[in-house]
C-alpha cells in the first residue's frame, strides 16, 4: 500500500490542500487504484514553505499545487505501483 500524506495545516490549507486531496482521490478512483493507494491528511509535515506539502511513505516532502496534481501523480506515484 502506498501512503500519500497531504498536509492540511494553515499554510497548506490556504494554498489549496483540500483541492489537492480531491484531485488525487479522483485520479485514484478513475484508475481503480483504491486498494493500492491511500490518501491521508496530515498536520504539518515541517515544510510550510513548500505548501501544499505532500509526502509519499517515508520519502522527502514534495510541493504540489492544484494545477500539478496529475503531473505529481505520474512522476511520483505511478512508478511505485
Amino acid at each position: 500500500m502506498i501512503n500519500i500524506n497531504i498536509c492540511i495545516g494553515s499554510a497548506c490549507h490556504l494554498k489549496g490542500a483540500y483541492n489537492v486531496i480531491k484531485g488525487l482521490q479522483q485520479i485514484i478512483e478513475n484508475r481503480k487504484l483504491e486498494d493500492k493507494i491511500a490518501v491521508k491528511a496530515a498536520f504539518c509535515l515541517g515544510e510550510c514553505t513548500k505548501a501544499v506539502s505532500v509526502k509519499i511513505d517515508d520519502d522527502k516532502v514534495i510541493s504540489v499545487g492544484e494545477e500539478s496534481v496529475e503531473e505529481f501523480f505520474e512522476q511520483h506515484v505511478v512508478r511505485r505501483l
